[in-house]
């Protein structure tokens, strides 16, 4: 049973400190976006967006993450994310020259038009499909609440479980 609560403390502590990093994340991401008012958070050269529509189906759908490299370095065929006036755009690029670049979605019938160079965001690298589902789905108070009681209660469990084996011994 001493080795069970052993393990049980390990897992504990993995986990807390998994939500601790997620958390400062999202507190580092709210304070970029919300608070200083970025139409984007930079961490460490990367972003995140949650794509909205279908241009780019099936590669990328409405509703998946994207995890964007923050970059100019791109090349004909590289899925990118771009500027377009007060939204974002997730294409593919089709081609560079005179810093302009032209895009499509693999979804559109037709190009999108001439774009500067300075309106490029950076390049896909990740997609992480039907994660709004997910987040919908974890982030729903029926869900959420349970999982937060539930690490809270465990954490208890093991802390006293620890505590009276040591006045045990």
């Amino acid at each position: 049973m001493k080795k069970l609560s052993k393990v049980l403390g390990y897992v504990l502590n993995i986990l807390i400190l998994f939500i601790i990093i997620i958390m400062a994340f999202a507190i580092y991401y709210f304070v970029q976006v919300k608070v200083l008012n970025k139409a984007y958070a930079n961490i460490f050269g990367y972003t995140f967006f949650e794509v909205a529509t279908g241009s780019m189906s099936p590669t990328i759908n409405a509703g998946d993450v994207i995890i964007v490299k923050l970059t100019d370095d791109v090349k004909k065929d590289d899925i990118i994310v771009c500027k377009d006036n007060n939204s974002f755009v997730t294409h593919r690029l089709i081609s560079i020259q005179d810093n302009k670049f032209i895009a499509k979605g693999d979804a559109n019938n037709a190009e999108d038009k001439p774009m500067d160079v300075a309106n490029l965001i950076g390049k896909v690298i990740k997609i992480i499909p039907k994660f709004s589902l997910m987040k919908n789905v974890i982030f729903a108070p029926q869900v959420f609440i349970p999982i937060l009681v539930t690490i809270i209660l465990l954490g208890i469990v093991c802390f006293l479980y620890d505590k009276k084996t040591k006045e045990m011994e």
